[in-house]
């Protein structure tokens, strides 16, 4: 198995939301593909967010590709040099109102779609998280705040009881396995 090289490159389509590039690649069996297109997006943050009560707080969007709402863990890309903490504590605040005391857990990064997106998503966990903001939000966003409480979410999910999306699976399963890990090795010690 080998990598893909790529001979020949050109933009379709450039905008601010992403652009889409036309590749000419050669396989390493000597195949050539002359049209695979990449979608480049920025990479993202999202954090499964934990208020004091043990709730979790979602947002809740219209999303016009999916022609529905979905409930959702907060998320939004880095703006000028923003560390990923610093992009992640703006979007929980505009978005939601919520903030906390303590420093954001990092549970992992992932490509998005390596198929066809160059972008990949780093979720976080934000523990004891309390409402000190109003939301602030841009033009283009009507979100809701919803909180559920934290450990029946997963069941939620699982029997398809509420509309969410990928992101937010996993990174609340991600976010529960970590919580979960943490405890048990609190008992054994």
């Amino acid at each position: 198995m080998g990598k893909w090289k790529r001979l020949k490159s050109e933009y379709i389509h450039k905008s601010p939301f992403g652009n889409i590039r036309k590749d000419c690649c050669q396989l390493p069996n000597g195949l050539l593909i002359d049209d695979y297109f990449v979608h480049e997006y920025a990479d993202w943050v999202n954090a499964v967010v934990i208020t004091k009560e043990k709730q979790i707080v979602l947002v809740e969007q219209y999303r016009y590709a999916g022609e529905d709402f979905f409930l959702e863990v907060p998320a939004g890309k880095k703006e000028g040099n923003e560390t990923d903490e610093e992009s992640l504590l703006r979007e929980v605040k505009e978005e939601t109102g919520y903030t906390s005391l303590k420093t954001p857990i990092f549970l992992g990064d992932f490509m998005v779609n390596p198929a066809t997106q160059n972008n990949k998503v780093k979720t976080y966990l934000i523990l004891e998280a309390y409402k000190a903001y109003e939301q602030d939000l841009d033009d283009t966003e009507e979100i809701t705040v919803k909180l559920f409480e934290f450990d029946d979410f997963g069941s939620e999910i699982i029997t398809n009881k509420i509309k969410t999306q990928l992101f937010t699976s996993n990174a609340y399963f991600m976010a529960k396995n970590y919580l979960t890990e943490k405890q048990n090795s609190l008992k054994l010690k």
